[in-house]
């Protein structure tokens, strides 16, 4: 099993009474809530905790993409990438993820992607990813293309890092006649690709195809969603003809300790909450625009997000639906070892820091984590393999 320390780096100073008349923390907030000062701080103190992180042992540690929202300040995730990649020197650096369907060009990916590659010797993550409902508010692109525009995009990067250059590619969305990216990626055949998700049918069954078995992370879910999402990529490996590993399942989700469950839960509550109830506060048109989801798939988020995002969030139904993992070390251990007797997943993508966490109690839970939880689960692997 693998740790990864994962960032929103959100707008932690959002004033909560000003945003309140808006209907969600994303495009539509106006953008004079946010002090260009406070935000700078931010920047600087969140980049921090990922370097602490790469200092205390984590196998890898997570940026990723979102625009016009307080809820996460990383609209271009590769500049966060690069000021990690010579900041740090032994966590993988995982960009989780680009959203494909929302760029002109996807070859900017690629050589961006290459260019981290080179930086870091090889430690790049990279994450493909759709871009949630929201993102094409702020976009100029159909969501209706958006599964068209996703599965282009990845082709031509895949096309771009593997096949000797020139070369060119010709599709419905993208027209490149010139295909040959300065820098080579450092990786070879090209960094591994992972795909975060919240259960999507469409993705499942992509992601898990013979040619790909991309590991495939599910996020903000409670408990026994992951385990249903991540028990249908197994049946689908399945059906494929193969059976799936444990680096191919992935869960991604908020984590605090504390030395007590009662400590904890007085702690995380108010920043827990803030989390669920202000910065992921959108309409249902906002989150699921139309055809940007099939009904299958729309079938499937509305049960994930039951108690999550149509309800107001407390700590007491998080944690009922386990969708974080708060406690003592002691607690935490065991929620991660039964979840993952159901499911192997190889993966624990951890968001150390959520919502208005203050830097005092991220920078101890991420201590804390590393110190009483990871080297429980690296000593018991390495007790099995010998």
């Amino acid at each position: 099993m693998e740790f990864y320390c994962f960032h929103l780096m959100p707008y932690a100073d959002l004033d909560f009474e000003a945003a309140a008349p808006h209907r969600s923390s994303w495009t539509v907030l106006p953008n004079e809530l946010y002090d260009p000062v406070k935000g700078a701080d931010l920047y600087h103190r969140y980049l921090d905790e990922l370097e602490l992180a790469d200092q205390l042992g984590y196998d890898g540690i997570c940026v990723n993409e979102h625009h016009q929202t307080a809820y996460g300040l990383m609209p271009s995730p590769n500049v966060l990438a690069g000021a990690l990649a010579r900041r740090t020197s032994n966590a993988k650096i995982a960009v989780l993820g680009r959203a494909l369907p929302l760029l002109n060009n996807p070859l900017s990916v690629a050589e961006d992607y290459a260019m981290l590659d080179n930086l870091t010797r090889g430690r790049l993550i990279c994450g493909f990813v759709r871009g949630i409902g929201a993102e094409y508010h702020a976009s100029p692109v159909n969501p209706t293309e958006s599964h068209d525009r996703f599965h282009e995009a990845h082709d031509l990067i895949i096309q771009a890092w593997t096949e000797p250059g020139p070369t060119t590619y010709e599709g419905k969305h993208y027209h490149i006649n010139y295909v040959n990216t300065w820098p080579r990626v450092y990786q070879d055949p090209h960094p591994p690709i992972w795909i975060p998700s919240q259960g999507s049918a469409e993705t499942i069954e992509w992601a898990a195809h013979p040619s790909r078995k991309y590991p495939f992370i599910i996020t903000f879910s409670p408990a026994e969603s992951v385990m249903k999402f991540l028990s249908l990529y197994q049946e689908q490996a399945e059906e494929y003809g193969y059976t799936a590993e444990s680096s191919q399942l992935g869960w991604a989700l908020p984590i605090y300790l504390a030395e007590t469950d009662e400590q904890a839960q007085e702690e995380a509550r108010p920043h827990i909450e803030a989390l669920f109830n202000n910065y992921l506060r959108m309409t249902m048109e906002m989150l699921l625009p139309p055809g940007y989801t099939s009904i299958k798939s729309l079938q499937r988020i509305i049960e994930t997000k039951k108690g999550v995002s149509t309800e107001k969030a407390t700590l007491e139904n998080i944690l009922a639906l386990d969708t974080a993992l708060i406690g003592s070390p002691e607690t935490v251990r065991q929620k991660i070892e039964h979840y993952h007797s159901r499911v192997p997943f190889g993966q624990v993508v951890g968001m150390m820091q959520f919502g208005t966490l203050p830097a005092d109690l991220t920078r101890r839970n991420i201590q804390m984590f590393a110190d009483e939880v990871m080297p429980y689960f690296r000593n018991k692997q390495a007790a099995a393999a010998e």
